[in-house]
């Protein structure tokens, strides 16, 4: 349906011997102004549901008069020029197409769009479009009954068959991927990755400004290299952007991850944890955002399982922001195969579906085989067991570190895979693991200069007495 077509009103009720039809409208005012509101915004943002609602809706089913003419804006250009508008067009159209309008509901028009323009998003919205399509279809429903009430005396029962099946038909979904002429305008947007920053500045320049939502990172190391050091590195700088992190372990108890976190962020290091309780504790009130270690045995958890923990925390409103699993190859596979190549290639796709499905970074590691063990760079090429993984990850870096990197704090970063930018990129790194320290130097920086443990706990131990005198 378009902004012409008739309001869907009509009641039935049997008088003298036949049927009767009453102008009573029916609206989405039961649903309420947020449902509303959030119906025309997911009709703008989602062109396939735009697609299948339109041919249901009608602009009277809003109880707002401003939302009506948002939708009837938004229709008339789709059926004027056979293509959804994006943002940008939609804010032209609002901005010379409301002269006829009244001027107060004009303002309301825009005051709307203005909000949703820079809204991230329909909370619920698979609810909002079930339930919207639901209400539309029985209206169209309902209004081709009482036409097939019409026709009882003077059509046969084929006729009247086919504007009951024609009516069924509408509003079905009609999804069949990107349409190049529809969508054409969307392939001019600028996507929203949301990137979280890996905590340093060199590799953030050449991925966009860290992992984005939707997308795999995998770190690669050799064992025993600091693999889980590196991602309680990486969630905690997400910590400290104000971002919801969860963090699942299947190796180490969660309070040793919890203590690797107290040291990557107050810098305290490992061993002095216990002695600086007091210190350590106030130190991370300070932090924004929010994080849950979730541990799990090895082999005992799966991506389901992820999935099904995932799905409770956003029941009881927490909506984590990232996700790191430390490490995918401890997970256990959905289904066996008997190959362990092919179980692993389908843990790794199932994560990636993971990060896709909640539309959030999703982290994890993979170890290396023995080539990979005193490699001066580690390249894709070492990872163990299964190299298909590698083809789902949307970026992935190794860490190397040789006997003497690892006597003198040093280390090198290869970047092995980057959709977002250049890759076979080679960082050097200073690694001090007894605070969870992974710092890739500048150009003209070097390790030999960065500050020693005991250094910097003195240095700790003098700005939080400061701290605390104040």
């Amino acid at each position: 349906m378009t902004t012409q077509h008739n309001q869907v009103i009509f009641k039935t009720q049997q008088q003298n011997g036949g049927i009767m039809q009453d102008e009573i409208s029916e609206t989405f005012l039961r649903f309420g102004k947020s449902f509303q509101e959030n119906l025309c915004q997911l009709m703008l943002d989602d062109r396939p549901f735009c697609d299948q609602v339109a041919e249901v809706i009608d602009v009277t089913f809003f109880e707002l008069k401003y939302l009506q003419v948002f939708c009837g804006v938004l229709l008339d250009y789709r059926e004027k020029y056979r293509s959804h508008p994006n943002h940008e067009i939609m804010m032209t159209e609002l901005k010379s197409g409301l002269r006829d309008q009244d001027k107060v509901v004009a303002d309301q028009v825009r005051q709307y769009y203005s909000r949703i323009y820079k809204s991230e998003g329909v909370q619920e919205a698979a609810y909002i479009k079930e339930k919207a399509i639901d209400f539309c279809r029985k209206q169209v429903l309902k209004e081709a009954m009482m036409k097939s009430v019409k026709l009882l005396k003077s059509s046969s029962f084929d006729d009247i068959s086919k504007v009951i099946q024609d009516a069924m038909k509408l509003g079905t979904d009609n999804n069949f991927g990107h349409d190049y002429h529809k969508d054409a305008l969307r392939r001019f947007e600028r996507i929203d990755r949301s990137p979280v920053s890996t905590g340093w500045d060199r590799v953030d320049d050449i991925v966009k400004g860290g992992l984005g939502k939707n997308e795999l990172g995998v770190v690669i190391a050799p064992t025993g290299a600091g693999k889980s050091m590196i991602l309680v590195h990486l969630a905690a700088e997400a910590l400290k952007q104000g971002k919801t992190v969860v963090y699942y372990t299947l190796e180490l108890k969660d309070t040793v991850v919890g203590g690797r976190f107290d040291s990557a962020i107050t810098k305290v290091p490992l061993g002095d944890l216990m002695d600086q309780q007091e210190m350590v504790i106030d130190m991370i009130q300070d932090i924004n955002g929010s994080l849950i270690i979730k541990e799990y045995p090895t082999k005992s958890a799966s991506v389901q399982t992820i999935r099904g923990h995932i799905d409770r925390l956003i029941k009881r409103g927490i909506q984590p922001d990232m996700i790191l699993v430390d490490y995918a190859d401890l997970l256990r596979p959905t289904r066996s195969t008997g190959e362990k190549r092919h179980e692993l290639e389908e843990t790794y796709e199932s994560l990636r579906a993971l990060a896709q499905i909640y539309e959030m970074p999703v982290w994890t590691a993979s170890q290396t085989n023995r080539g990979g063990l005193n490699a001066e760079v580690i390249t894709m090429e070492a990872i163990s067991e299964a190299f298909n993984k590698c083809f789902v990850a949307d970026f992935i870096f190794s860490l190397s570190r040789t006997v003497t990197d690892k006597q003198a704090n040093k280390g090198r970063i290869f970047i092995a895979k980057n959709r977002n930018g250049p890759d076979g990129l080679v960082f050097p790194c200073f690694v001090d693991w007894s605070d969870v320290t992974i710092k890739v130097l500048d150009k003209e920086e070097k390790s030999e200069g960065m500050q020693s443990t005991g250094d910097a706990l003195a240095y700790l131990k003098d700005k939080y007495n400061e701290h605390k005198s104040k």
